[in-house]
This record gives C-alpha cells, structure tokens and sequence, in this order.
C-alpha cells in the first residue's frame, strides 16, 4: 500500500473537446472525478493524495478556461469540508499566491483551517504550482535564515531544505500517476517524487474513478521499489518495540496570504 500517491489530473480539456464541448467543460467534468476518487482513496485508507489542480505555467490557458478553473477550484474544495456531511479530509494547499484571485486564496486557507483537525486522509492540492517555483522559494527563505544567522549553511541537509517547502510535512510520494497519455512530468513535486513509481493512464482525467486509484494502487504492490540498491530476500519481522510510538500529524497553522518574499 502506498503512502503517498500523487496524480496529474491531465485530459480535460481533449475530453471536452473530443465531445465538442467548450473546453471549460472537461475542467466542471474533471471536478466530479476528483470528488469520486477523493471517495475512494477514504475507502482504502490511503493517507495523502496530492493532485495538480493549476500550475505556474496554466496561466497561458485562454481567458475562459481560466475563469473556469478559478470557480471549479473553490466550488469542489468546499464540498470536501462544508455540508451535512463532510468528509475526514484534510485539506493542505502547496502553490504560491501570486495572481489568484482573492476568493480563491480566501477558499484555500479556509479550507485549510476548517479541516486542520481530520485525520483519515491529507488532500494537498497544487494550485498554481510549480516544482521549480517551490524549490526556488525554498532556497530564498533558507538563504534569509541563513543570513539572519538562524541556520548555519555548514550543517545544511536535504532535511533542512525540505523544511522550507510549501508543506514541510508532506512524505515523498510512493506513486505518481498521470491522466490523458502523455509522458512527461510536468514540473510536478521534483523534489518530493524522486523515487516515486511513474504509471500513466491513458484515459483522460474527466472519465476516471475511484476504480481506477483502485487498480493503480494494486499496480503498484506488484512492483519492487529498491532506491538504488538491489533486492533483498524476505525475512522474519522484527517484534514492534513496546516504547514505539506515532508521530501524529503537525498542529494546525494560519496561513498568510501575502505573496512570498514580500
């Protein structure tokens, strides 16, 4: 069972256009299947979801799917946290406020903070998310850290880094799987997927479900993963310590609005 599965939710906008519907279309479709596999991703009890909801470079779309995006964004995070019955959802946001419109960075850290104290699953959707942006903002803040005298750039680590990502907390991610056929990456969590296992889907995002999480998490468990190393032959599991404990999930925070280095 993975961990962390991240997807790229790609094929919208071919799925509309195949169907000779605007293109605005495939993005209102694609939301409906974010909520189905948001279902069933709770229903197998995996804990972190990441997907690519708006990336630094979608800013080029065309000025209606851009509109459309920017309503579908706020429109399926609410039904994740508010209604009658809300979800055991928890809702992180990785991206860089620059450019959103305020009601969507309002949803965002809204959904944040009513969701901060649910356990069952972390959603951390990328909205106007870059891997590079990430890494960049990353280095600015530990090159400020740095030069307050807060951090010695001797001891620094790959763990001290990752500290100033967009979610510190984030585990690599296990499974990276990508919609819509192509085959690339995309500037999608580099730092955090380095090691993830590559699966792409050729069905376009508007017509997946949870079925198909379902069958890619079972892809997954026929894989070996080895880090650079070779296979080991299976042994006997060591007894759990009785003084091992969990480290539960980080205390919830506020987060500011105001765009980075400002």
């Amino acid at each position: 069972m993975p961990r962390h599965v991240a997807v790229i939710m790609d094929g919208n906008g071919r799925w509309a256009t195949d169907r000779g519907l605007p293109r605005p279309e495939g993005h209102r479709a694609g939301a409906k299947a974010l909520i189905d596999v948001v279902h069933g991703a709770l229903e197998i009890g995996l804990s972190h979801l990441t997907v690519y909801a708006f990336s630094t470079e979608n800013w080029k779309r065309p000025a209606d799917e851009l509109h459309a995006l920017m309503h579908e964004i706020p429109v399926t995070l609410r039904q994740l946290y508010e209604g009658d019955r809300p979800l055991d959802v928890r809702v992180r946001w990785a991206g860089l406020p620059n450019g959103l419109p305020a009601d969507v960075i309002e949803t965002l850290i809204e959904a944040e903070r009513a969701t901060c104290d649910r356990s069952a699953l972390t959603l951390m959707a990328c909205v106007n998310y870059g891997g590079r942006a990430e890494i960049t903002a990353a280095a600015s803040k530990l090159a400020q850290a740095a030069a307050a005298g807060s951090i010695n750039p001797g001891d620094l680590s790959e763990h001290a880094f990752s500290r100033y990502l967009h979610v510190p907390e984030l585990p690599d991610v296990d499974l990276l799987v990508r919609t819509g056929g192509d085959l690339r990456t995309s500037n999608f969590l580099p730092w955090q997927a380095v090691y993830a296992e590559l699966m792409v889907i050729d069905t376009r995002w508007p017509d997946i479900d949870r079925r198909d999480l379902w069958d890619a998490v079972e892809r997954y468990a026929s894989r070996t993963r080895r880090y650079g190393s070779i296979p080991h032959l299976p042994g006997p599991r060591p007894a759990a310590s009785p003084s091992t404990s969990l480290i539960g999930p980080p205390p919830c925070t506020e987060r500011s609005p105001t765009p980075e280095g400002s």
